[in-house]
């Protein structure tokens, strides 16, 4: 499979899981409009929607069909949603620019910015429990766990607590395996799980992959802060550094930091080796994620 092709298919994918989205606010009457525009502007205006993706990929290069991935798709997406809305607030990076567009809580207020990502988040468990499947308990799991204090949020603990400090690399690895790498983790494995068992080694396997692009990813996060304009990033650029937070081009420079983002790429192809042919679009899907320029 050539990139024009996955390309196309990410393409599609993207349009998938927006609809799905999409139908979430469909034909409602809702309690609170003004709570229920805000959850909007911070789930539908934009977004690369990668974690959806590698749910997709992952499932199909496992045997799983569309319909079977849309519910975990959707539901990684309104926990990402829900975690950006509250990384942006004040208490945390206070920022003002989202996707190119205002942030949530410059939209609307700071405390509608709050109720609007707890929305978000109990709106993924939601979706997800709607879902007929076998594995249903252990998606639900995975989901649960990588986003909470053992996942995102704990890592989001250590985020605040290192700035100013000075981590070395295994700290500041340990923060983005958490921060970032589990939800990432869990989309591949919530992809995973609903095509096989949990004791399938190619869940394994994939486990392997995303671990290692997890890191890869916000690794060149941190690299584009540093490079990138806010433009094309869609927020601002150079904020790690105004926060005094600890980096990967801080901690490595900026050629060291590329040089382990490739090593850690080269590390997530290697572990999709089990799965042969049927792997390429996530070792495709591996190659953009820390090619790209937003």
């Amino acid at each position: 499979m050539n990139a024009e092709p996955l390309a196309a298919r990410l393409a599609a994918d993207r349009a998938r899981v927006d609809a799905c989205l999409a139908k979430l606010f469909e034909a409602r009457q809702p309690s609170a409009p003004r709570l229920e525009a805000a959850m909007r502007h911070g789930l539908l205006v934009g977004g690369k929607r990668l974690r959806p993706l590698l749910v997709y990929l992952a499932g199909r290069a496992l045997g799983a069909g569309d319909e079977a991935l849309d519910a975990p798709a959707a539901a990684v997406e309104l926990i990402h949603a829900y975690s950006l809305v509250h990384d942006d607030l004040p208490a945390m990076d206070d920022d003002d620019l989202r996707r190119g567009q205002p942030t949530v809580h410059r939209a609307y207020d700071e405390a509608t910015a709050i109720l609007a990502g707890d929305a978000l988040q109990s709106l993924a468990f939601e979706v997800l429990a709607r879902a007929a499947h076998p594995r249903l308990p252990a998606l639900i799991h995975t989901l649960a766990t990588a986003a909470g204090r053992d996942g995102m949020v704990g890592g989001q603990a250590l985020d605040l607590a290192a700035v100013g400090g000075h981590p070395d690399v295994e700290a500041l690895a340990t923060m983005h395996a958490h921060k970032t790498g589990a939800l990432i983790r869990a989309a591949v494995r919530m992809g995973a799980l609903a095509a096989v068992a949990e004791n399938d080694p190619r869940v394994t396997a994939l486990d392997r992959y995303a671990a290692a692009l997890g890191l890869a990813f916000q690794i060149h996060d941190d690299v584009l802060d540093v490079t990138g304009d806010t433009r094309t990033l869609g927020k601002a650029s150079g904020a790690d550094a105004a926060r005094d937070k600890p980096t990967y081009p801080a901690l490595l420079g900026l050629e060291g930091a590329r040089r382990r983002a490739s090593e850690l790429t080269e590390e997530a192809l290697s572990a999709l080796a089990p799965l042969g042919e049927a792997g390429e679009p996530l070792a495709q899907l591996a190659r953009y994620m820390i090619e790209r320029d937003h």
